[in-house]
């Protein structure tokens, strides 16, 4: 048995515990030091911010938390925890926030060397043209953080380019002055975030500061205590080490642009004076490297590439699911099957202008648009806020009017046949005893001056000076015997045009502001006389003529030319077409009034001398109006008025201390309403009492009729070029139904019924009115025995008695007299040489020139596509025009797509010869060419949307791509249908080389107008231009500068 000292271990047992203790606690600084010079430090696995506190607050533009992780780094702004691919679901997939899923979330922990000459400057990337003032919009950029428009540096954290739609990311490290605890502060317009790191990575960085979240917030410069969340908490540094930090900054449009970051140490009365050149250091040198190479670009929890999280809800209805978007990975009914279903007929529309002449850039107005079921919901109804024009009446119109024309106001029970006959009657369907005889012509005065109807006997009634003082009238106007004026004449003189008309047996009812007179006063009351003249065009009036004004001003004549006799009703008032409303008020004789009038715009001369006091002495002749001298015009013009009828419930009187506010834009401009204000001050002598207006009264109870409108119906098939939010032509369902039917008894008469239809997924008709239409008909089968079957086939439903010419362009010829049904409907047929090919190949021809990120872009977004949908037969055709910012030859060969051509060419970039040279490098002449452009977003169907709709010597395909505006998003969709644009173009290389190709004699040099050239000759070639718009196809907004062969002032890399 071995000796074990036993007994001295007993003894020592507290020195041999105390010596194990101290080699775990020497192995553990080891490892720890080592971790640190690898860049990993040993963390817990909940990060902590400020002095300790948790970060389970912190929050980036978008909501999402930042977590730090000694395992797995989550995403801080609004991606998700990586996670692995389930089986059997590529990685690759498509999602719908993006074109193509990035590279993999990997926050940065190694960092790369560092050097002393890095001193004295940061990195820094700009993202160029891109809307917003939030961070958050920062990160909804496609191509951030990895791939800016600009790289370059900064010699101090306080940057300011005098620019708008910007981002900027600033980054590099830290380097303290001396040992202590330091507080940060950040200033900005708009939006900014200053991220610390504990140590030098990237991976580690925590959110310390910030300047709003929404966009609207915003600072002076140097001002970096407006927002309690721009100070930090303090923090502990030391001279020894450098940290890693990132500045984020978003400007928008508007402002003074500037981001600065102060710091100051944490002691009483310290001011942040900004962090300089002496303390910092670039993160790493990118001067010699590439626009493509973005290994080096550190990703933290502020920047990082990852997943989005997908919405709970779409905003916009074109991203709800559709069957449509993935009915292609459907298995399809070979076309074999389906040849003896129907009968083969000739396919010749009329609509095809086969030889006709067409002028430069007229082919536009030749192609149709294709209707279609169901409902793909195309149509942008969130834009429709800003744009209308869906609907076919004038924005002009829905802004004064809106919709009221659709609805049927109920009438209650009593007032619909006298409102009617009095409305009747205000629109000039006059009865004709209220017009003069031809012998009272000579009484037609040149101006108006409409009397009032008497007011009731229960009214003060106070004598008018102006009859005590007699004037001589003004030329030209016949004199009319004066009568008193009613007080209401007195109490509001207003300039508007009013028509008294007489009624018949009928009761008053109230138009418009105004109150119906009381019955017993209409009766005892003789009626008076309306005059209305015809404007005669006069001579300018001298600026300093006086002019007289009768009580109530100039009035517009509503009638020119017609006089009539005028019966006790309430008056009716003619305006002008409404306009905005205006703040109301009562008006007063106080100093706010006073105010009010002293403010008002100038008056012309002649008005100005309408002031009480000048009105003193002068003679007032009721019924009669003097014509004002206008300063602003030398002749009156005659102007069309519309009826506006406010209904009140009865006549009421005026109450005490009330008055109508008139608009001072109604009937004129400010100084029209001055003028009103002064005449009303002259019109009310001493003791006068001024009566009020009653506001408008308001039925809460008024209901309305309205029947279903389909305003779908009042399309029609023509290029609409003029409207751009409107989406697909509709189809009725019957008509899609009877069509789906047609073809399903012949199917099942053929096979058996082997086949139940399970779903229809679409419908497109192109119509012919003068020999039928044509159809595309995509239907999920339940094959018996099998499995779900996809049928995707044109059908022609041909017109009884159509006359079709042949394939060749011969001889007109009846249709077959077999193939007519007894009952005489339109009957279902298989069109000749219009099937399209599942298999054929698709190459995207796409002309590149220093658009590096875009380039790296549509490569990722292609490489999803093979991964998403498996289809190989496609390739994508590269021409560069000697791209600098990156090798595009080498970015081909690493992506994995299915196959790829590279084209070199030198010289400046033109569209129309890369174009040409991609479509020329395709050997294949019955294969599809796809004229593409750079910066398009792709929807999964891409593929099959191409190939369904090019038919060789038959069909070449025009889609309308959406356009995104600045700020917009695929995931978040903005913008406008491309309705002018036939810049993507799908065709047979075939047909594209029988019309001739692309002109490239004639666009050498510039690039717009290309593809409308392209399509007249299309057209005249005999070919359909199919024209549809595609749900999830996008056109990124995308900065203009820095492409092709335009050139900065300064030396910074773009791309």
């Amino acid at each position: 048995m071995p000796w074990c000292p036993v007994k001295k271990i007993r003894k020592q047992i507290k020195l041999l515990l105390l010596l194990l203790l101290l080699t775990c606690a020497a192995w553990l600084t080891y490892v720890h030091l080592s971790l640190v010079r690898q860049g990993r430090a040993l963390r817990q696995r909940l990060g902590y911010g400020r002095d300790g506190e948790k970060l389970t607050g912190v929050t980036d533009g978008r909501g999402a938390r930042a977590v730090l992780s000694t395992q797995r780094a989550e995403d801080s702004s609004e991606s998700r925890e990586e996670e692995p691919a389930a089986e059997g679901q590529d990685p690759n997939i498509l999602f719908p926030g993006g074109a193509g899923k990035p590279p993999p979330l990997n926050l940065t922990h190694q960092t790369p060397p560092w050097r002393e000459e890095y001193k004295g400057q940061v990195n820094l990337h700009v993202f160029e043209d891109w809307c917003g003032g939030a961070v958050g919009h920062l990160r909804s950029n496609l191509h951030f953080p990895l791939y800016p428009h600009i790289r370059t540096t900064v010699k101090k954290l306080a940057v300011s380019p005098k620019w708008k739609n910007y981002g900027l990311r600033i980054f590099g490290f830290i380097h303290p002055a001396r040992d202590g605890d330091v507080q940060f502060s950040v200033a900005s317009d708009d939006n900014s975030e200053f991220w610390l790191s504990p140590n030098e990575s990237p991976a580690g960085a925590q959110l310390m500061a910030f300047v709003g979240k929404t966009g609207s917030e915003w600072t002076a410069p140097g001002e970096f205590t407006k927002f309690s969340s721009q100070v930090s908490r303090p923090r502990r540094l030391m001279a020894s080490r450098r940290y890693y930090f990132e500045l984020l900054h978003k400007q928008d449009d508007r402002g003074s642009d500037h981001v600065e970051v102060g710091w100051r140490a944490f002691l009483p009365s310290q001011k942040f004076d900004v962090i300089d050149a002496a303390h910092i250091s670039l993160y790493t040198d990118e001067s010699t490297l590439k626009m493509d190479h973005v290994a080096h670009v550190p990703q933290s929890p502020a920047s990082h590439v990852g997943r989005p999280l997908l919405r709970a809800e779409p905003s916009v209805d074109m991203l709800r699911p559709d069957p449509r978007d993935t009915f292609f990975l459907t298995p399809r009914l070979e076309p074999s099957s389906l040849e003896d279903v129907l009968e083969p007929c000739a396919y010749a529309p009329t609509y095809v202008v086969k030889d006709f002449p067409i002028a430069r850039y007229q082919g536009l107005q030749f192609v149709y648009l294709s209707f279609v079921y169901p409902n793909d919901y195309t149509r942008l109804t969130h834009m429709e806020t800003e744009n209308k024009c869906f609907y076919r009446e004038s924005p002009l119109y829905l802004e004064r009017f809106g919709f009221y024309k659709y609805m049927k106001m109920d009438k209650e029970e009593g007032e619909g046949d006298a409102e009617q006959e009095v409305q009747r009657r205000a629109f000039l369907f006059l009865n004709p005893d209220d017009f003069l005889d031809d012998e009272d012509d000579g009484e037609l005065l040149d101006s108006l001056e409409p009397t009032e109807a008497s007011p009731p006997q229960n009214r003060r009634q106070v004598p008018s000076p102006a009859a005590h003082d007699p004037a001589p009238t003004a030329a030209g106007a016949t004199p009319v015997p004066p009568t008193s004026p009613g007080p209401r004449d007195k109490r509001h003189p207003r300039r508007s045009r009013a028509l008294s008309w007489a009624g018949r047996g009928a009761p008053p009812l109230p138009f418009l502001l105004g109150r119906a007179a009381s019955p017993r006063a209409a009766a005892e009351h003789p009626p008076s006389k309306v005059y209305v003249t015809r404007v005669r065009p006069g001579p300018r009036a001298h600026p300093r003529a006086p002019a007289r004004l009768s009580p109530r001003g100039a009035p517009w004549p509503p009638f020119p030319g017609v006089l009539l006799r005028s019966r006790l009703r309430p008056r009716v008032q003619l305006r002008a077409p409404p306009r905005p409303p205006r703040p109301r008020g009562h008006r007063t004789s106080g100093p706010q009034a006073r105010e009010r009038r002293a403010d008002a715009p100038t008056r012309p001369p002649a008005r100005a001398q309408a002031t009480p006091r000048a009105w003193e002495g002068q003679e007032r002749t009721p019924g009669l109006a003097a014509p004002t001298a206008d300063t602003n015009s030398s002749e009156a013009w005659p102007v069309t008025s519309f009826l506006s009828v406010s209904q009140v419930s009865g006549p009421q009187p005026p109450r005490k201390g009330q008055e109508e506010e008139e608009e001072g834009g109604e009937d004129g401009g400010p100084g029209d309403e001055a003028a009103s204000e002064d005449s009303e001050e002259a019109a009310a002598g001493p003791g006068t009492r001024r009566g009020r207006w009653r506001e408008d009264a308001i039925d809460w109870q008024r209901t309305f009729s309205v029947g279903a409108v389909d305003f779908e119906l009042l399309r029609s098939d023509w290029n609409d070029l003029r409207c751009n939010v409107s989406g697909n032509l509709q189809l009725p369902e019957a008509e899609a139904v009877d069509v789906v039917a047609q073809y399903m008894e012949r199917l099942n008469a053929r096979h058996g019924g082997r086949f139940a239809l399970l779903r229809i997924v679409n419908v497109e008709k192109r119509r012919d009115s003068a020999r039928g239409s044509r159809f595309l008909l995509e239907l999920e089968l339940q094959e018996r025995g099998g499995g779900r079957r996809r049928l995707s086939e044109y059908v022609f439903l041909r017109l009884p008695g159509a006359r079709v010419g042949d394939a060749d362009g011969g001889s007109s010829a009846p249709a077959p007299a077999a193939s007519a049904r007894p009952d005489g409907r339109p009957e279902l047929c298989r069109p000749l040489r219009l099937a399209w090919r599942q298999d054929v190949m698709v190459h995207f021809i796409v002309p590149v020139k220093n658009q590096a990120r875009w380039v790296a872009q549509f490569l990722a977004d292609m490489a999803a596509l093979h991964a998403r949908t498996g289809d190989s037969h496609f390739s994508v055709v590269l021409v560069d025009f000697d791209s600098e910012d990156m090798d595009v030859e080498q970015a081909l060969r690493a992506a994995r797509l299915p196959g790829y051509q590279y084209l070199r060419r030198t010289g400046n970039f033109e569209r129309s010869a890369g174009l040409q040279a991609g479509v020329d490098a395709v050997e294949d002449a019955s294969s599809i060419v796809f004229l593409c452009d750079l910066h398009i977003h792709f929807p999964p169907g891409i593929l099959d949307s191409v190939r369904k709709h090019c038919v060789e010597g038959s069909l070449a395909f025009a889609p309308v791509v959406m356009r995104l505006r600045c700020g917009s998003s695929p995931g978040d969709p903005h913008g406008y249908w491309e309705v002018n644009g036939f810049g993507l173009f799908g065709i047979y290389k075939s047909d594209f080389d029988r019309v001739g190709g692309m002109n490239t004699e004639e666009f050498r040099d510039q690039w717009g107008g290309e593809d409308w050239e392209l399509l007249d000759r299309v057209l005249q070639a005999g070919l359909e231009v199919e024209r549809l718009r595609l749900r999830n196809f996008y056109h990124h907004y995308h900065s203009k500068r820095g492409m092709w062969d335009a050139r900065n002032r300064k030396g910074s890399r773009t791309g």
